[in-house]
């Protein structure tokens, strides 16, 4: 597994080494210990979550509020997204800065996405299948979200707007200036 940093460093590209040949192909797709050698620090990833959408379909930009702030690691089965990882973190060098990397069943490219951070996608071929690990368990009252289309972030998305599908919450969701449901820089979330 190869550990690549980020324009922001602690968003990581993970890119497993893909053993192929004309039977088809193996791959480990998480290996615990590489990423805790890689990082420093242990994640413990105790959920896997899968979805299947439509070319269009964007889902995002989403976060989840202390205690249950969520780090995840990202990656499509099948067709194409472009996903995205915006800096929430008040304070950060970065805030308001996002790293937006494909990630498809062709490259099998990983994105680590950790806690302080929104997190989103696009979905660029039909029939996509993403998964994800997250580190924390789903709590409705800490759910938040970020304006997929706000301006001050600048984020291409790489398809029209009317090309766009996004569900009735996504619709509405405060741009990152209008809310204070932040992290703070330099906080541990992990402790």
């Amino acid at each position: 597994m190869n550990f690549i940093r980020t324009e922001i460093p602690d968003v990581v590209i993970c890119e497993p080494v893909v053993h192929g040949d004309a039977r088809g192909y193996f791959v480990e797709t998480f290996r615990a210990d590489k990423l805790q050698e890689f990082l420093g620090y242990t994640i413990n990833f105790c959920q896997d979550n899968e979805s299947k959408s439509s070319k269009g379909v964007l889902r995002g930009l989403h976060y989840q509020l202390p205690p249950h702030a969520q780090t995840k690691l990202v990656r499509v089965i099948q067709g194409r997204v472009l996903d995205v990882a915006v800096d929430i973190r008040k304070g950060s060098p970065t805030f308001g800065k996002h790293v937006a990397v494909e990630l498809s069943s062709k490259n099998k490219r990983q994105l680590l996405v950790p806690r302080g951070f929104a997190h989103g996608f696009v979905v660029l071929e039909d029939d996509t299948v993403f998964a994800y690990k997250v580190d924390n368990y789903y709590s409705p009252e800490c759910d938040r979200g970020i304006a997929f289309n706000d301006p001050n972030l600048n984020i291409d998305w790489i398809l029209q707007h009317d090309e766009l599908n996004l569900s009735a919450k996504d619709k509405v969701q405060p741009k990152l200036n209008e809310t204070n449901d932040l992290f703070e820089y330099g906080v541990n979330y992990y402790a």
